[in-house]
């Protein structure tokens, strides 16, 4: 594995990509971290719709499931447009690591217009990262993926409450320009590690999805996440994210957990 990279992905064709040590973590360091993970779909979904004809749609709702395990390996990624449309698309994405199926995207893209009028409604302003001091989150979670962020909380994280900006240094894929949207859903996962309501050495809650609606495509190398984490009793619990930019408020995510003792 590259522990000399500046990037999470390398490519090695036109489907397929290794990842670097950074991508690892968070509940084992031989697994990568979903969030590296769900910005390099979105990255290959991107390059999908590039070749469409007509006018370029917007990625406005983008759901992954996370079908299994992992693997600090090489991964596939194969694309399709399972409902095509001028104006409506439904593209859905299959991630297979050694073959076999580990993550199921579908993204939903809808026209440009302008709204400008009628635009309101967002949540206020988060503080400006540039105000706020770094967190050591990488004494909670190991794993290179942590290791890689810029954390900054806008007040010392609370048990299921933290509001945080998130960035990092490196590449999504080595070497080929990426998005400013995939480059911050890459960041997007990191929502459930940031208010912990457990220490993850006693409990687990691991989520097993991801859904994001966006109302306005992000701009910036900042993520804000102002992020709620409930516990149910019953073994389920659910990461709820009001997701940030510099200049606001852009769209929410929302995460199932599976929560169970260690």
């Amino acid at each position: 594995m590259n522990t000399g990279s500046s990037s999470y992905y390398e490519r090695i064709d036109d489907h397929r990509y290794k990842p670097t040590a950074h991508a690892s973590g968070a509940w084992s360091t031989d697994e990568v971290h979903f969030s590296p993970f769900g910005g390099l779909i979105v990255h290959a979904v991107e390059r999908h719709l590039a070749d469409r004809p007509g006018a370029a749609l917007l990625l406005s709702r983008i759901s992954f499931d996370i079908l299994g395990r992992l693997a600090l390996d090489e991964c596939e990624i194969r694309v399709e447009t399972v409902r095509p449309g001028r104006t409506i698309e439904l593209v859905e994405a299959v991630a297979l690591i050694a073959g076999r199926p580990v993550v199921r995207a579908r993204v939903w893209c809808l026209a440009a217009g302008d709204t400008e009028a009628v635009a309101d409604g967002e949540a206020d302003r988060l503080t400006p990262p540039e105000e706020l001091a770094s967190w050591p989150m990488a004494d909670l979670w190991p794993g290179g993926y942590i290791a890689s962020l810029d954390v900054r909380p806008l007040a010392p994280p609370m048990p299921g409450r933290t509001t945080a900006w998130i960035s990092t240094p490196l590449d999504l894929v080595a070497g080929e320009p990426v998005s400013a949207l995939a480059s911050y859903v890459a960041l997007v996962d990191t929502a459930n590690g940031i208010a912990v309501r457990e220490q993850p050495t006693d409990w687990m809650f691991p989520n097993v999805d991801l859904t994001i609606h966006l109302h306005r495509r992000p701009e910036g190398r900042w993520t804000g996440l102002d992020t709620t984490v409930v516990f149910g009793p019953t073994g389920q619990g659910v990461t709820s994210t009001v997701l940030h930019d510099v200049r606001g408020a852009i769209g929410q995510a929302q995460q199932i957990l599976t929560v169970r003792p260690v």
